[in-house]
């Protein structure tokens, strides 16, 4: 189908959208050409900032390890449209200003080709305001907070199945047509005060409370919080069955040693985002604390979708792990659909008509095939993983699982 028709009014939003963030000192950099300045048959030319420092500085270099495995493989097949692929990737110490201006840097100083998102839809709200002013394609491999994709933008694209308040719905149904006796009666929502976390967590909630689940506490905290004693009191006092958990990686872990530490165990536990992280969560809260937790994730190294088996070897050749995180995995998909955009339209001036092909297509990646809606959110469903035995494993949908899911969260290894 043809989205010639309403471009002119998107347009029209996205400027708005642009600069109605003015106060973020967003500056038109680079040429209305879209930055290209590699040589035709020079290398072309990829920027990205990354959280490699910082409060995000655990997604954000699984990210980097992502965009690494990909230039390496599409280097090794030949290049893209034939050229070899250079990255120019800054740390933007996971903070919003900094970004800002490593994204105009990247556009005016170091004349990419090509932009490649950061991670966390607090970075890449700004960052991708900026690639919107410039007129290039972004694509993310994280972000995604439905405010992302409210701004009329016509360059924006989310390489993940769905935004982040649709993440845990396959989670929530689930949760909501088990039998009487199964099903939890009361759940508690602490969410961390983060653009992905808090809907999130919000989708889960709406679903539950509209199957009768009663909330019995909820409370939104800051993202500086360091101690989350009053916290898991509080819950405690409320005594839910189910603890839907909206964090990021470091409060993630902070809360669930809270939660250890006051002997509070409710009879389920959902965690958005920090189970994700394979060891790095088994060592944070003790591999004997993870039976039963669930969360919703994007990735499995054992899925078979297209290309995903040489990635994830690819990946234990580069960097000595056979545990790929997940955040890598988001990174090389997020790569693969801006690698289909180019291709797609055959060079790297007209992005443009990149945006408007994503659009119009689907894309093959090692998540599963991806598409989109007109405003760069995707149109699918995640996956939802589940601790067992001390490893990760895909429960829910069945087609996709590679176990069956348990009830229960066992903390200490019981049971």
């Amino acid at each position: 189908m043809s989205h010639v028709s309403n471009r002119r009014s998107r347009k029209a939003a996205a400027l708005i959208g642009v600069l109605a963030l003015g106060s973020l000192g967003l500056a038109a950099c680079g040429d209305d050409d879209g930055g290209s300045g590699s040589a035709e048959d020079g290398p072309i030319m990829i920027g990205t900032s990354l959280p490699l420092t910082g409060e995000f500085s655990q997604p954000g270099q699984a990210a980097e390890q992502g965009y690494q495995v990909w230039k390496e493989m599409v280097n090794e097949s030949g290049g893209l449209l034939g050229r070899d692929v250079d990255l120019v990737i800054k740390d933007d110490a996971s903070n919003q200003n900094t970004i800002v201006s490593d994204y105009n840097a990247l556009i005016s100083q170091d004349k990419v080709d090509m932009l490649l998102g950061t991670f966390s839809s607090l970075l890449n709200l700004p960052a991708s305001a900026v690639a919107e002013k410039n007129r290039m394609l972004f694509v993310e491999p994280a972000g995604g907070s439905p405010d992302m994709f409210n701004r009329g933008y016509e360059y924006l694209f989310f390489a993940q199945q769905a935004t982040s308040d649709k993440q845990g719905k396959v989670f929530a149904e689930w949760v909501a047509a088990l039998p009487e006796g199964e099903r939890p009666e009361t759940a508690a929502f602490p969410t961390l005060d983060d653009p992905f976390a808090a809907p999130n967590v919000a989708g889960i909630q709406a679903i539950l409370e509209e199957a009768g689940i009663e909330t019995v506490y909820e409370e939104t905290y800051a993202i500086d919080t360091k101690n989350f004693d009053t916290i898991v009191n509080a819950m405690k006092s409320a005594d839910p069955d189910l603890v839907v958990h909206g964090a990021q990686f470091e409060d993630g872990i902070g809360l669930t040693r809270s939660m250890l530490k006051a002997d509070f165990a409710p009879e389920m536990f959902y965690e958005t985002n920090a189970p994700s992280f394979g060891s790095q969560y088994a060592d944070g809260v003790g591999a004997d604390n993870t039976e039963g937790v669930l969360y919703a994730v994007s990735h499995s190294p054992n899925a078979d979708t297209p290309g995903n088996a040489e990635f994830v070897a690819k990946y234990e050749e580069m960097y000595g792990s056979e545990e790929v995180p997940e955040d890598a995995a988001d990174g090389y998909a997020a790569a693969q659909v801006m690698q289909a955009a180019v291709e797609a339209i055959g060079n790297v001036e007209d992005q443009e008509a990149m945006a408007d092909w994503l659009r119009e297509n689907e894309v093959e990646t090692i998540l599963g095939p991806l598409s989109w809606n007109e405003d760069g959110s995707p149109t699918g469903e995640f996956l939802i993983g589940q601790w067992q035995d001390g490893q990760p494993e895909i429960v829910l949908p069945p087609d996709a699982a590679t176990s069956d899911i348990e009830l229960g969260w066992k903390p200490g290894g019981a049971g």
